[in-house]
């Protein structure tokens, strides 16, 4: 897998799991551990996509 393609996979995967957060958010008895969790691992991903386009950005200019 391309690392372009890996950096795609992993921005459409914290697009979902916003969509998951924002569907339980709306729900009248939300599950905030359920939302907890989520938003863990948007961040644990966003973190990873940060990283790889940093590395990625700095591999470029050497």
């Amino acid at each position: 897998m391309s690392m372009t393609s890996h950096l795609s996979a992993l921005e459409q995967k914290h697009k979902s799991l916003e969509q998951q957060i924002a569907e339980e958010m709306s729900r009248p008895l939300a599950d905030v551990v359920r939302v907890r969790e989520l938003k863990r691992q948007k961040l644990k991903l966003k973190d990873e996509i940060t990283r790889l386009k940093t590395n990625t950005s700095g591999a470029t200019l050497h």
